[in-house]
Protein backbone atom coordinates (compact mmCIF):
# COMPACT_ATOMS: atom_id res chain seq x y z
CA UNK A 1 0.00 0.00 0.00
CA UNK A 2 1.73 3.49 -1.05
CA UNK A 3 0.24 5.90 0.90
CA UNK A 4 -1.54 4.41 4.17
CA UNK A 5 -3.63 7.81 4.50
CA UNK A 6 -4.23 8.36 0.68
CA UNK A 7 -8.02 7.66 0.90
CA UNK A 8 -7.94 9.65 3.79
CA UNK A 9 -6.38 12.96 2.38
CA UNK A 10 -7.85 12.99 -1.18
CA UNK A 11 -11.63 12.31 -2.65
CA UNK A 12 -12.36 11.09 -5.74
CA UNK A 13 -11.30 13.40 -8.90
CA UNK A 14 -12.04 12.50 -12.75
CA UNK A 15 -10.43 14.26 -15.78
CA UNK A 16 -12.76 17.32 -16.74
CA UNK A 17 -14.92 17.22 -19.80
CA UNK A 18 -15.09 19.64 -22.55
CA UNK A 19 -17.87 22.67 -22.58
CA UNK A 20 -21.06 21.15 -24.00
CA UNK A 21 -21.30 23.56 -26.19
CA UNK A 22 -18.05 22.74 -27.54
CA UNK A 23 -17.85 19.30 -27.79
CA UNK A 24 -21.74 18.91 -29.42
CA UNK A 25 -19.58 20.70 -32.85
CA UNK A 26 -17.68 18.17 -32.65
CA UNK A 27 -17.23 14.07 -32.56
CA UNK A 28 -13.95 14.06 -30.17
CA UNK A 29 -13.52 12.76 -26.95
CA UNK A 30 -14.88 14.46 -24.34
CA UNK A 31 -12.44 14.42 -21.57
CA UNK A 32 -9.69 16.80 -21.01
CA UNK A 33 -5.99 15.43 -20.03
CA UNK A 34 -5.54 15.33 -16.96
CA UNK A 35 -2.30 15.91 -14.92
CA UNK A 36 0.24 12.94 -14.17
CA UNK A 37 0.47 13.93 -10.49
CA UNK A 38 -3.05 13.88 -9.94
CA UNK A 39 -3.70 10.50 -11.65
CA UNK A 40 -1.14 9.34 -9.18
CA UNK A 41 -3.09 10.94 -5.97
CA UNK A 42 -6.07 9.36 -7.55
CA UNK A 43 -4.09 5.24 -7.58
CA UNK A 44 -2.88 6.36 -3.94
CA UNK A 45 -6.58 6.38 -2.71
CA UNK A 46 -6.33 2.89 -3.40
CA UNK A 47 -7.27 1.03 0.23
CA UNK A 48 -4.53 -2.60 -1.23
CA UNK A 49 -8.12 -4.17 0.38
CA UNK A 50 -6.99 -7.58 1.96
CA UNK A 51 -9.47 -8.92 0.14
CA UNK A 52 -9.97 -6.66 -2.87
CA UNK A 53 -13.75 -6.94 -4.06
CA UNK A 54 -12.18 -5.04 -7.23
CA UNK A 55 -11.53 -8.12 -8.82
CA UNK A 56 -14.35 -9.85 -8.36
CA UNK A 57 -16.34 -7.08 -9.90
CA UNK A 58 -14.24 -7.35 -12.79
CA UNK A 59 -15.26 -10.28 -15.10
CA UNK A 60 -11.47 -10.04 -16.43
CA UNK A 61 -9.76 -10.38 -12.83
CA UNK A 62 -7.76 -7.09 -13.54
CA UNK A 63 -4.86 -7.32 -10.58
CA UNK A 64 -6.22 -3.65 -9.35
CA UNK A 65 -4.64 -3.13 -6.31
CA UNK A 66 -0.85 -3.94 -7.77
CA UNK A 67 -1.50 -1.58 -10.64
CA UNK A 68 -2.56 1.49 -8.89
CA UNK A 69 0.83 1.03 -6.33
CA UNK A 70 2.41 1.22 -9.77
CA UNK A 71 1.41 3.88 -10.39
CA UNK A 72 1.47 5.45 -7.02
CA UNK A 73 5.65 4.79 -7.74
CA UNK A 74 5.47 6.60 -10.84
CA UNK A 75 6.72 2.60 -12.44
CA UNK A 76 4.02 2.95 -15.63
CA UNK A 77 5.83 0.52 -17.25
CA UNK A 78 5.33 -2.23 -14.41
CA UNK A 79 1.95 -0.66 -13.90
CA UNK A 80 1.32 -1.63 -17.71
CA UNK A 81 2.62 -5.29 -17.47
CA UNK A 82 0.40 -6.03 -15.05
CA UNK A 83 -2.38 -4.85 -16.02
CA UNK A 84 -1.44 -6.58 -19.78
CA UNK A 85 -1.45 -9.90 -17.84
CA UNK A 86 -5.23 -9.67 -17.59
CA UNK A 87 -6.50 -7.28 -20.01
CA UNK A 88 -5.45 -7.00 -23.84
CA UNK A 89 -7.16 -3.69 -24.42
CA UNK A 90 -7.26 -1.02 -21.66
CA UNK A 91 -7.61 1.85 -23.92
CA UNK A 92 -11.13 0.69 -24.82
CA UNK A 93 -12.08 -0.56 -21.43
CA UNK A 94 -10.57 2.77 -20.06
CA UNK A 95 -12.66 4.52 -21.82
CA UNK A 96 -15.82 2.80 -22.71
CA UNK A 97 -16.14 0.11 -19.54
CA UNK A 98 -19.20 0.58 -16.74
CA UNK A 99 -16.47 0.01 -14.26
CA UNK A 100 -18.49 -2.84 -12.10
CA UNK A 101 -14.65 -3.22 -10.10
CA UNK A 102 -15.22 0.49 -8.83
CA UNK A 103 -18.69 -0.62 -8.24
CA UNK A 104 -17.41 -3.14 -5.86
CA UNK A 105 -14.46 -1.07 -4.39
CA UNK A 106 -14.48 -1.34 -0.56
CA UNK A 107 -14.11 2.44 -0.26
CA UNK A 108 -17.13 2.48 -2.19
CA UNK A 109 -19.20 1.66 0.93
CA UNK A 110 -18.88 5.21 2.62
CA UNK A 111 -16.93 7.13 0.44
CA UNK A 112 -16.42 7.52 -3.30
CA UNK A 113 -14.58 4.59 -4.93
CA UNK A 114 -11.05 4.70 -6.33
CA UNK A 115 -11.06 6.43 -10.15
CA UNK A 116 -10.35 2.71 -11.22
CA UNK A 117 -11.28 3.04 -15.28
CA UNK A 118 -9.53 6.49 -15.66
CA UNK A 119 -6.31 5.25 -14.08
CA UNK A 120 -6.10 2.08 -16.50
CA UNK A 121 -6.61 4.21 -19.10
CA UNK A 122 -4.27 6.34 -18.00
CA UNK A 123 -2.29 3.27 -17.78
CA UNK A 124 -2.64 2.49 -21.16
CA UNK A 125 -1.87 5.85 -22.58
CA UNK A 126 1.36 5.95 -21.07
CA UNK A 127 2.68 3.03 -22.23
CA UNK A 128 1.67 3.58 -25.81
CA UNK A 129 3.42 7.43 -25.32
CA UNK A 130 6.49 5.63 -23.56
CA UNK A 131 6.45 2.45 -26.21
CA UNK A 132 6.40 0.53 -23.45
CA UNK A 133 2.87 -0.85 -25.70
CA UNK A 134 5.14 -2.27 -28.38
CA UNK A 135 4.70 -5.83 -30.52
CA UNK A 136 5.60 -8.64 -29.24
CA UNK A 137 5.33 -11.61 -31.47
CA UNK A 138 5.76 -15.25 -29.96
CA UNK A 139 9.41 -16.55 -30.05
CA UNK A 140 8.01 -19.87 -32.03
CA UNK A 141 5.06 -20.85 -33.90
CA UNK A 142 3.33 -24.71 -33.13
CA UNK A 143 2.14 -24.83 -36.69
CA UNK A 144 -1.48 -24.80 -36.03
CA UNK A 145 -3.92 -21.86 -38.06
CA UNK A 146 -7.36 -20.60 -36.33
CA UNK A 147 -9.74 -18.40 -38.00
CA UNK A 148 -11.91 -16.27 -35.52
CA UNK A 149 -14.56 -15.08 -37.60
CA UNK A 150 -15.56 -11.30 -36.17
CA UNK A 151 -13.31 -8.74 -35.23
CA UNK A 152 -15.13 -7.13 -32.36
CA UNK A 153 -13.46 -7.16 -28.87
CA UNK A 154 -14.53 -10.88 -27.96
CA UNK A 155 -12.92 -11.70 -31.63
CA UNK A 156 -9.47 -9.81 -31.31
CA UNK A 157 -8.98 -11.10 -27.78
CA UNK A 158 -9.30 -14.49 -28.97
CA UNK A 159 -6.73 -13.64 -31.79
CA UNK A 160 -4.26 -11.83 -29.66
CA UNK A 161 -4.04 -14.94 -26.79
CA UNK A 162 -4.01 -17.79 -29.54
CA UNK A 163 -1.43 -15.67 -31.21
CA UNK A 164 0.47 -15.27 -27.99
CA UNK A 165 0.56 -19.20 -27.76
CA UNK A 166 2.11 -19.36 -31.32
CA UNK A 167 -0.69 -20.27 -33.27
CA UNK A 168 -1.07 -18.79 -36.97
CA UNK A 169 -4.55 -16.60 -36.71
CA UNK A 170 -6.52 -14.86 -39.19
CA UNK A 171 -9.06 -12.55 -38.23
CA UNK A 172 -12.32 -12.42 -40.72
CA UNK A 173 -14.49 -9.32 -40.62
CA UNK A 174 -17.33 -8.69 -43.00
CA UNK A 175 -16.86 -4.75 -42.50
CA UNK A 176 -14.79 -2.96 -44.62
CA UNK A 177 -12.56 -2.40 -41.51
CA UNK A 178 -11.66 -4.19 -38.25
CA UNK A 179 -13.09 -3.42 -34.71
CA UNK A 180 -16.65 -4.52 -34.55
CA UNK A 181 -18.97 -3.17 -32.14
CA UNK A 182 -16.09 -0.98 -30.73
CA UNK A 183 -15.73 0.59 -34.60
CA UNK A 184 -19.28 0.91 -35.66
CA UNK A 185 -21.13 0.80 -32.31
CA UNK A 186 -19.64 3.05 -30.30
CA UNK A 187 -19.94 6.87 -31.35
CA UNK A 188 -16.08 8.58 -31.55
CA UNK A 189 -17.06 10.96 -28.52
CA UNK A 190 -16.21 8.02 -26.57
CA UNK A 191 -14.09 6.27 -28.39
CA UNK A 192 -12.30 7.64 -31.36
CA UNK A 193 -11.19 5.52 -33.91
CA UNK A 194 -7.61 5.70 -33.98
CA UNK A 195 -7.29 4.17 -30.91
CA UNK A 196 -8.40 0.94 -32.38
CA UNK A 197 -5.92 1.59 -35.62
CA UNK A 198 -3.03 2.05 -33.37
CA UNK A 199 -4.23 -1.45 -31.15
CA UNK A 200 -4.89 -3.25 -35.06
CA UNK A 201 -1.37 -2.32 -36.01
CA UNK A 202 0.54 -3.52 -32.95
CA UNK A 203 -1.55 -6.87 -33.52
CA UNK A 204 -0.64 -6.87 -37.11
CA UNK A 205 2.99 -6.55 -36.62
CA UNK A 206 2.76 -9.53 -33.74
CA UNK A 207 1.69 -11.68 -37.02
CA UNK A 208 -1.59 -11.79 -36.95
CA UNK A 209 -3.74 -11.45 -40.40
CA UNK A 210 -7.12 -9.81 -40.76
CA UNK A 211 -9.53 -10.03 -43.84
CA UNK A 212 -11.69 -7.48 -44.32
CA UNK A 213 -15.43 -7.59 -46.54
CA UNK A 214 -15.39 -11.12 -45.50
CA UNK A 215 -18.63 -12.29 -44.46
CA UNK A 216 -18.10 -16.23 -43.39
CA UNK A 217 -21.28 -17.99 -44.87
CA UNK A 218 -22.12 -15.61 -47.73
CA UNK A 219 -18.57 -14.53 -49.88
CA UNK A 220 -16.21 -17.18 -47.63
CA UNK A 221 -17.10 -20.63 -47.25
CA UNK A 222 -17.65 -21.56 -44.00
CA UNK A 223 -17.45 -25.52 -43.77
CA UNK A 224 -14.34 -24.97 -46.29
CA UNK A 225 -12.92 -22.28 -43.58
CA UNK A 226 -13.60 -25.37 -40.77
CA UNK A 227 -11.81 -27.70 -43.09
CA UNK A 228 -8.65 -25.91 -43.90
CA UNK A 229 -8.10 -24.71 -40.07
CA UNK A 230 -7.14 -26.38 -36.99
CA UNK A 231 -10.09 -24.52 -35.46
CA UNK A 232 -12.50 -21.46 -35.71
CA UNK A 233 -13.65 -19.27 -33.00
CA UNK A 234 -17.16 -17.85 -33.36
CA UNK A 235 -16.88 -14.45 -32.00
CA UNK A 236 -19.39 -12.46 -34.03
CA UNK A 237 -21.90 -10.27 -32.04
CA UNK A 238 -25.53 -10.40 -30.97
CA UNK A 239 -26.80 -8.64 -33.77
CA UNK A 240 -30.57 -9.09 -34.09
CA UNK A 241 -32.14 -6.08 -32.14
CA UNK A 242 -35.37 -6.45 -29.84
CA UNK A 243 -38.52 -4.58 -31.95
CA UNK A 244 -41.53 -2.77 -30.79
CA UNK A 245 -44.69 -4.01 -32.64
CA UNK A 246 -46.95 -1.51 -31.58
CA UNK A 247 -49.56 -0.48 -34.50
CA UNK A 248 -47.54 1.89 -37.06
CA UNK A 249 -44.15 0.55 -37.14
CA UNK A 250 -44.28 0.27 -41.00
CA UNK A 251 -44.07 4.16 -40.63
CA UNK A 252 -40.67 5.80 -42.65
CA UNK A 253 -38.41 7.27 -39.80
CA UNK A 254 -38.37 4.34 -37.31
CA UNK A 255 -34.96 2.89 -37.21
CA UNK A 256 -33.42 0.49 -35.22
CA UNK A 257 -30.33 2.28 -32.82
CA UNK A 258 -27.50 0.69 -34.17
CA UNK A 259 -28.50 1.50 -37.52
CA UNK A 260 -28.26 4.94 -36.67
CA UNK A 261 -24.76 5.06 -34.96
CA UNK A 262 -23.16 2.52 -37.46
CA UNK A 263 -23.96 5.02 -39.97
CA UNK A 264 -22.89 7.62 -38.58
CA UNK A 265 -19.56 5.91 -37.82
CA UNK A 266 -19.21 5.59 -41.08
CA UNK A 267 -20.10 9.50 -41.49
CA UNK A 268 -17.70 10.49 -39.28
CA UNK A 269 -14.99 8.26 -41.20
CA UNK A 270 -15.83 9.49 -44.24
CA UNK A 271 -17.31 6.42 -45.87
CA UNK A 272 -19.24 6.33 -48.89
CA UNK A 273 -23.14 5.95 -48.02
CA UNK A 274 -24.70 7.11 -51.18
CA UNK A 275 -26.08 3.90 -51.36
CA UNK A 276 -27.62 3.86 -48.00
CA UNK A 277 -31.40 5.64 -46.62
CA UNK A 278 -30.10 8.41 -44.64
CA UNK A 279 -30.42 8.26 -40.94
CA UNK A 280 -30.31 11.94 -39.30
CA UNK A 281 -31.43 13.94 -36.63
CA UNK A 282 -31.13 17.50 -38.24
CA UNK A 283 -34.27 19.47 -37.03
CA UNK A 284 -36.09 16.79 -35.96
CA UNK A 285 -37.77 15.64 -32.98
CA UNK A 286 -36.15 12.49 -32.02
CA UNK A 287 -37.12 9.77 -29.30
CA UNK A 288 -35.36 7.10 -28.28
CA UNK A 289 -36.96 4.18 -26.83
CA UNK A 290 -34.56 2.30 -24.16
CA UNK A 291 -32.95 3.62 -21.47
CA UNK A 292 -29.18 1.76 -21.60
CA UNK A 293 -26.04 2.82 -23.11
CA UNK A 294 -27.52 2.54 -26.77
CA UNK A 295 -29.81 4.91 -26.00
CA UNK A 296 -27.59 7.34 -24.39
CA UNK A 297 -25.03 6.82 -27.58
CA UNK A 298 -28.44 7.81 -29.66
CA UNK A 299 -28.84 10.92 -27.17
CA UNK A 300 -25.51 12.29 -27.93
CA UNK A 301 -25.20 11.49 -31.35
CA UNK A 302 -28.65 13.11 -32.16
CA UNK A 303 -27.66 16.45 -30.42
CA UNK A 304 -24.57 16.39 -32.25
CA UNK A 305 -26.54 16.09 -35.56
CA UNK A 306 -28.74 19.32 -34.20
CA UNK A 307 -32.15 17.57 -33.68
CA UNK A 308 -34.92 19.90 -32.57
CA UNK A 309 -35.30 18.01 -28.99
CA UNK A 310 -34.58 14.77 -27.93
CA UNK A 311 -36.63 12.46 -25.54
CA UNK A 312 -35.70 9.05 -24.23
CA UNK A 313 -38.35 6.99 -22.80
CA UNK A 314 -37.82 4.08 -19.98
CA UNK A 315 -40.77 1.79 -19.75
CA UNK A 316 -39.17 0.51 -16.12
CA UNK A 317 -39.15 3.08 -13.51
CA UNK A 318 -36.75 5.56 -12.25
CA UNK A 319 -34.30 4.00 -10.12
CA UNK A 320 -32.74 5.94 -6.66
CA UNK A 321 -30.15 8.57 -7.31
CA UNK A 322 -28.24 6.76 -4.24
CA UNK A 323 -27.59 2.89 -4.01
CA UNK A 324 -28.88 0.89 -1.52
CA UNK A 325 -26.46 0.40 1.70
CA UNK A 326 -26.89 -3.41 1.16
CA UNK A 327 -26.15 -3.65 -2.44
CA UNK A 328 -22.31 -3.54 -2.44
CA UNK A 329 -20.16 -5.41 -3.93
CA UNK A 330 -23.14 -6.25 -6.19
CA UNK A 331 -23.81 -3.87 -9.28
CA UNK A 332 -26.33 -1.57 -8.69
CA UNK A 333 -29.63 -0.16 -9.68
CA UNK A 334 -29.34 3.70 -9.47
CA UNK A 335 -29.88 6.64 -11.87
CA UNK A 336 -26.95 6.88 -13.77
CA UNK A 337 -26.68 9.99 -16.21
CA UNK A 338 -24.24 10.03 -19.20
CA UNK A 339 -22.26 12.92 -20.53
CA UNK A 340 -25.14 12.39 -23.34
CA UNK A 341 -27.74 13.54 -21.36
CA UNK A 342 -26.08 16.34 -19.97
CA UNK A 343 -25.81 17.44 -23.48
CA UNK A 344 -29.54 17.69 -23.65
CA UNK A 345 -32.56 15.12 -23.27
CA UNK A 346 -36.04 14.97 -21.63
CA UNK A 347 -35.69 11.72 -19.98
CA UNK A 348 -39.01 9.28 -19.18
CA UNK A 349 -39.50 6.58 -17.32
CA UNK A 350 -42.40 4.58 -16.44
CA UNK A 351 -43.84 4.79 -19.67
CA UNK A 352 -45.21 2.93 -22.71
CA UNK A 353 -44.94 3.08 -26.50
CA UNK A 354 -48.82 2.16 -27.45
CA UNK A 355 -48.55 3.78 -31.15
CA UNK A 356 -46.36 5.02 -34.07
CA UNK A 357 -48.49 7.35 -35.37
CA UNK A 358 -48.27 8.85 -39.31
CA UNK A 359 -48.93 11.78 -41.56
CA UNK A 360 -50.74 11.41 -45.05
CA UNK A 361 -47.60 10.60 -47.04
CA UNK A 362 -46.38 7.40 -44.82
CA UNK A 363 -43.94 9.52 -42.33
CA UNK A 364 -43.69 9.24 -38.38
CA UNK A 365 -45.11 12.62 -36.88
CA UNK A 366 -45.38 11.85 -33.37
CA UNK A 367 -46.19 8.40 -31.21
CA UNK A 368 -48.75 7.81 -28.48
CA UNK A 369 -47.60 7.50 -24.58
CA UNK A 370 -49.04 6.25 -21.78
CA UNK A 371 -47.73 6.38 -18.39
CA UNK A 372 -47.33 3.15 -15.84
CA UNK A 373 -47.44 2.11 -12.77
CA UNK A 374 -45.55 -1.03 -11.73
CA UNK A 375 -46.83 -3.44 -9.04
CA UNK A 376 -47.16 -6.94 -8.31
CA UNK A 377 -49.44 -9.34 -9.28
CA UNK A 378 -51.41 -12.30 -7.00
CA UNK A 379 -47.89 -14.50 -8.11
CA UNK A 380 -45.00 -12.14 -7.16
CA UNK A 381 -44.84 -11.67 -10.80
CA UNK A 382 -43.64 -7.69 -11.93
CA UNK A 383 -46.67 -5.89 -13.97
CA UNK A 384 -47.90 -2.80 -15.04
CA UNK A 385 -51.30 -0.84 -14.51
CA UNK A 386 -51.74 2.07 -17.47
CA UNK A 387 -52.65 5.31 -15.95
CA UNK A 388 -55.72 5.98 -18.44
CA UNK A 389 -55.30 10.14 -17.90
CA UNK A 390 -51.89 10.10 -18.67
CA UNK A 391 -52.13 9.05 -22.36
CA UNK A 392 -50.83 11.99 -24.62
CA UNK A 393 -48.63 12.21 -27.54
CA UNK A 394 -45.08 13.34 -28.40
CA UNK A 395 -44.13 14.54 -31.34
CA UNK A 396 -41.47 12.91 -33.11
CA UNK A 397 -39.99 12.64 -36.95
CA UNK A 398 -37.28 10.27 -36.03
CA UNK A 399 -38.18 7.37 -33.81
CA UNK A 400 -34.69 5.16 -32.72
CA UNK A 401 -35.15 1.37 -30.89
CA UNK A 402 -32.43 1.00 -28.26
CA UNK A 403 -34.30 -1.97 -26.28
CA UNK A 404 -31.45 -4.39 -26.64
CA UNK A 405 -30.56 -7.68 -28.71
CA UNK A 406 -32.22 -11.30 -28.50
CA UNK A 407 -29.58 -13.16 -30.13
CA UNK A 408 -27.02 -13.70 -33.15
CA UNK A 409 -27.76 -14.15 -37.02
CA UNK A 410 -28.87 -17.31 -37.68
CA UNK A 411 -28.90 -16.91 -41.71
CA UNK A 412 -25.78 -17.70 -43.10
CA UNK A 413 -22.77 -18.66 -40.63
CA UNK A 414 -24.29 -20.27 -38.45
CA UNK A 415 -27.30 -22.18 -40.19
CA UNK A 416 -24.60 -23.22 -43.24
CA UNK A 417 -22.33 -24.56 -40.12
CA UNK A 418 -25.24 -26.39 -38.20
CA UNK A 419 -24.07 -25.57 -34.77
CA UNK A 420 -26.39 -25.84 -31.73
CA UNK A 421 -28.20 -23.01 -30.17
CA UNK A 422 -29.59 -22.66 -26.55
CA UNK A 423 -32.80 -21.91 -25.35
CA UNK A 424 -31.58 -18.03 -26.11
CA UNK A 425 -30.94 -18.79 -29.52
CA UNK A 426 -27.18 -18.36 -28.68
CA UNK A 427 -24.93 -20.57 -29.89
CA UNK A 428 -24.53 -23.17 -27.18
CA UNK A 429 -21.13 -23.55 -26.46
CA UNK A 430 -20.64 -23.19 -22.61
CA UNK A 431 -17.45 -22.79 -20.57
CA UNK A 432 -18.05 -26.58 -18.75
CA UNK A 433 -17.67 -27.59 -22.34
CA UNK A 434 -14.17 -25.89 -22.65
CA UNK A 435 -16.82 -23.40 -25.23
CA UNK A 436 -16.79 -25.99 -28.12
CA UNK A 437 -20.15 -26.41 -30.19
CA UNK A 438 -21.46 -29.14 -31.56
CA UNK A 439 -19.44 -28.61 -34.34
CA UNK A 440 -15.97 -30.65 -34.01
CA UNK A 441 -13.02 -27.76 -33.69
CA UNK A 442 -15.67 -24.88 -33.75
CA UNK A 443 -15.78 -22.88 -30.38
CA UNK A 444 -17.72 -19.71 -29.81
CA UNK A 445 -17.22 -16.67 -27.54
CA UNK A 446 -18.75 -13.12 -26.77
CA UNK A 447 -22.19 -12.00 -27.26
CA UNK A 448 -22.79 -14.98 -29.99
CA UNK A 449 -22.41 -17.11 -27.11
CA UNK A 450 -23.25 -15.29 -23.87
CA UNK A 451 -25.93 -13.04 -25.14
CA UNK A 452 -25.64 -9.00 -25.26
CA UNK A 453 -23.20 -8.61 -22.67
CA UNK A 454 -20.40 -5.75 -22.09
CA UNK A 455 -17.36 -5.17 -23.93
CA UNK A 456 -15.12 -5.71 -20.89
CA UNK A 457 -17.11 -9.09 -20.66
CA UNK A 458 -16.35 -10.23 -24.55
CA UNK A 459 -12.94 -9.43 -23.67
CA UNK A 460 -12.89 -12.17 -21.11
CA UNK A 461 -14.59 -14.52 -22.78
CA UNK A 462 -12.22 -14.24 -25.90
CA UNK A 463 -9.41 -14.71 -23.20
CA UNK A 464 -11.00 -17.84 -21.78
CA UNK A 465 -12.05 -19.14 -25.17
CA UNK A 466 -8.65 -18.75 -26.17
CA UNK A 467 -7.72 -21.00 -24.14
CA UNK A 468 -9.83 -23.49 -24.18
CA UNK A 469 -8.83 -23.48 -28.18
CA UNK A 470 -4.84 -23.97 -27.27
CA UNK A 471 -5.49 -26.67 -24.72
CA UNK A 472 -7.23 -28.38 -27.22
CA UNK A 473 -4.84 -27.64 -30.29
CA UNK A 474 -2.15 -28.74 -27.78
CA UNK A 475 -3.68 -31.93 -26.67
CA UNK A 476 -3.48 -31.03 -23.05
CA UNK A 477 -3.42 -27.65 -20.66
CA UNK A 478 -3.15 -24.32 -22.10
CA UNK A 479 0.00 -22.26 -21.48
CA UNK A 480 -2.09 -19.28 -21.62
CA UNK A 481 -3.24 -17.88 -18.09
CA UNK A 482 -6.66 -18.40 -17.20
CA UNK A 483 -8.48 -15.34 -15.34
CA UNK A 484 -7.72 -16.58 -12.05
CA UNK A 485 -3.84 -17.78 -13.06
CA UNK A 486 -2.73 -14.49 -13.97
CA UNK A 487 -3.83 -13.07 -10.96
CA UNK A 488 -1.96 -15.54 -8.93
CA UNK A 489 1.18 -15.64 -11.02
CA UNK A 490 2.06 -11.73 -9.68
CA UNK A 491 0.43 -11.65 -6.32
CA UNK A 492 1.77 -15.13 -4.66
Amino acid sequence: MADPQGFLKHTRELPEKRAVAERKQDWKELYEPMAEARTRQQASRCMDCGVPFCHSGCPLGNIIPEFNDAVYQEDWQLAYEILSETNNFPEFTGRICPAPCEAACVLGINQPPVAIEHIEKSIAEEAFKRGYARPQPPQSRTGKTVAVVGSGPAGLAAAAQLNKAGHTVTVYERNTRIGGLLRYGIPDFKLEKHVIDRRIELMEAEGITFEVNANVGENVDAKQLVRQCDAVVLAGGSTIPRDIPAPGRELKGIHFAMSFLDQNNKRVAGDDLSHLEEIHARGKDVVVIGGGDTGADCVGTSNRHGANSVTQIEIMPMPPAMRDEHSWPNWPMILRTSTSHEEGCDRKFAMLTEAFLGDDEGNLRAIQVVEIRWQKDAVGRNTFVKQEETRREIPCQLLLIAAGFLHPQHQGLLEKLGVGLDARKNVAASPEHNYQTSVPKVFAAGDMRRGQSLVVWAIAEGRECARAVDAFLSEGDSSLESRDSGKLALTV
